[in-house]
């Protein structure tokens, strides 16, 4: 920059005074956001008692600062309008001091653009320009272009603190009208310290993400912890509403490589950065994070054009239809209706994408969070066709393409154990399950999770093992169903021809005292089928476990069986037992081999046409 550029644009700098004198009773003023806000003109604007200030309209799409006094929003002097309902704004909302207006972020841009709120002058945070006489928007990309191009006054707030970020961030200083040099810091965020529920639940949600998925990101104790757990996934990409310190984390870890994604290919995409002065540092000139608009940030078109999209939501409640509730009042940030909205609505439209809502079964009350109801909870969102998997510290409930009793019993056994029960007779008495529902109580606590593992066998098949569950009770019955007459014969000894919900749900409700069943599940998270299953009877009488299997017809010969068969034995020589027992038929030469390739002595009678087995162990 020249020595006359130079003098040009200081020539604008003014005080704030200087800016608030341009001001009027009744007009609209537009505030930055978030880290953006231009703390040092809300300042002054808060503390001046200048007549002129009367009667204003103060908008600001998200407000996280402390900057505006809620305390001066019970004058007459300034009313406060947002599209957000978070943070300290949701108490000043629910008294009247606050006027929200509901609005889908991916709308905003062109509200704007059509006039209806009309922008008298406008705030703006920028950081010094550049040689070429370039500012940078820095650490919130929203709709401040779209505000300065209508606005009467445009006012920058230079702040040598915040980043020159990279993306459609640059705006010439020549754009503004006046221009003053801050005094305040930005608002920094502070890390969420590592909380153990959430960080079994985080542990949980990263399950459920693929390698080569892209994910929308968020700040809050879920995301700390999740951030972590990611770190171990491969070429995660990156379509995210707030760029934030644990999400530095995950980039730098190498997990991050955008590679596979259609829109912003090779980088990471969003429209605000909130964090500590460490990630505002880590950000300047990073050329891995891509700053752009709302209106491309929360496109659902635009982020559903990313194959294999997960959105993941923090929420506060979940009840047993499906209705969730999201949080509310200060430490709330992203996690609103308008926001959730774009994101879930871009993971449906998205190739193999979906949603992962995210809580703790219960509360810092030790209340529950997931019950037979929500109709006594504010800020409810009905989201419940678009409701994929549920994750909490006790595992993942899918949702998707299930029936209200099925959703039921799946949130059910991800609720905490103590709640379980209470949430059994209360869907009993609304219909919602049926009324001979099985619950056996004492497997609350006894659920088997370090039975759940995944495997590749021939042909790139991936097989996902876990415990059986109450909820695998159609999924089972269809298994049956796809058996042919023999396989039936083998597995139960007897020609049965169907297999009713009275019957099926007697198996699937095992008590883990006594039984161990593993079922093995295809597909993607979400969208899984039950293949395989796997059990032993413990023997009342001595230490032995009575041993059968059964995989379906189009997955045999892959070694499934063979996986499943060494899996039972692991667990069972850790819950004690010394041996195996089993019946099998001669012309099961298959299920033989299984036992032959087992890592025990196998010892077989033939009595009365059938070969009993007998395992010891080493």
């Amino acid at each position: 920059m020249t020595e006359t550029q130079k003098t040009n644009w200081e020539d604008r700098v003014v005080t704030p005074e200087k800016v608030l004198a341009k001001i009027q009773p009744g007009m609209c003023v537009f505030l930055g956001t978030g880290a953006a806000e231009p703390r040092t003109l809300v300042k002054h604007l808060m503390e001046s008692n200048a007549d002129n200030l009367q009667d204003l309209e103060l908008f600001q799409l998200l407000s996280f600062g402390d900057a505006i006094s809620i305390k001066e929003l019970k004058t007459q002097k300034y009313r406060l309008k947002t599209f957000f309902s978070g943070w300290v704004a949701k108490e000043a909302i629910t008294e009247g001091r606050v006027d929200l207006i509901p609005s889908r972020f991916s709308r905003l841009s062109q509200l704007i653009a059509s006039r209806q709120i009309p922008f008298d002058i406008a705030f703006i945070q920028i950081t010094p320009p550049n040689k070429l006489g370039y500012s940078s928007f820095g650490v919130a990309v929203d709709v401040a272009r779209l505000v300065m191009d209508q606005a009467s006054i445009v006012v920058g707030e230079i702040n040598p603190d915040i980043p020159q970020t990279q993306g459609n961030t640059f705006v010439s200083i020549d754009n503004f009208d006046m221009l003053i040099h801050a005094t305040e810091k930005p608002i920094y965020f502070e890390r969420w310290p590592i909380d153990p529920v959430f960080d079994k639940v985080a542990a949980n949600v990263a399950s459920a993400i693929e390698d080569g998925s892209c994910i929308s990101f968020s700040l809050g104790p879920l995301f700390e912890p999740l951030a972590v757990h990611l770190m171990q996934k491969k070429d995660l990409g990156v379509h995210s509403p707030i760029f934030s310190d644990a999400l530095m984390d995950l980039v730098n870890s190498g997990a991050v490589t955008n590679r596979f994604k259609s829109v912003f290919p090779g980088k990471t995409v969003t429209s605000y950065a909130m964090g500590t002065q460490k990630l505002l540092n880590w950000l300047d000139c990073n050329p891995l994070v891509e700053f752009q608009g709302i209106d491309k940030v929360f496109n659902p078109m635009r982020i559903g054009k990313n194959a294999r999209f997960v959105a993941i939501v923090n929420i506060r409640k979940i009840d047993l239809t499906g209705d969730i509730a999201l949080h509310v009042g200060k430490g709330t940030v992203t996690t609103d209706t308008a926001e959730v909205i774009d994101f879930v609505n871009g993971a449906e439209i998205s190739y193999d994408g979906y949603s992962i809502y995210a809580l703790p079964s219960r509360n810092l009350k030790g209340e529950a969070n997931i019950r037979i109801s929500l109709e006594d909870i504010p800020n409810r969102l009905n989201v419940r066709e678009s409701i994929d998997l549920v994750a909490t510290e006790y595992g993942v409930a899918n949702l998707n393409g299930r029936t209200m009793r099925e959703r039921a019993m799946a949130l059910i056994e991800i609720a905490h154990p103590e709640d379980r029960a209470n949430l059994i007779e209360e869907a009993k008495a609304q219909k919602i399950i049926y009324k001979d529902q099985i619950y056996i109580e004492e497997n609350a606590h006894l659920y088997p999770s370090d039975a759940q593992c995944k495997h590749t066998f021939k042909n790139n098949v991936t097989v996902r093992f876990r415990a059986i569950r109450p909820s695998d009770e159609e999924e089972m019955r269809r298994l049956f169903y796809r058996f042919s007459d023999e396989s039936v014969y083998y597995r139960y000894f007897t020609p049965l021809k169907t297999m009713p919900h009275s019957k099926m749900q007697e198996y699937v409700n095992v008590d883990y005292g006594k039984v161990m069943s593993i079922v093995g599940l295809v597909g993607d998270i979400g969208k899984g089928h039950i293949i395989a299953e796997a059990r032993y009877v413990k023997d009342p009488k001595r230490p032995y476990g009575d041993v059968a299997f059964v995989v379906d017809e189009e997955y045999q010969s892959l070694g499934i069986a063979t996986f499943l068969y060494k899996q039972l034995m692991r667990l069972a020589k850790e819950r004690g037992l010394q041996g195996f027992t089993a019946d099998v038929l001669p012309a099961n030469k298959e299920m033989m081999r299984v036992f032959e390739k087992g890592a025990a002595e196998v010892k077989a009678t033939l009595e009365y046409g059938v070969y009993r087995l007998r395992i010891p162990f080493k």
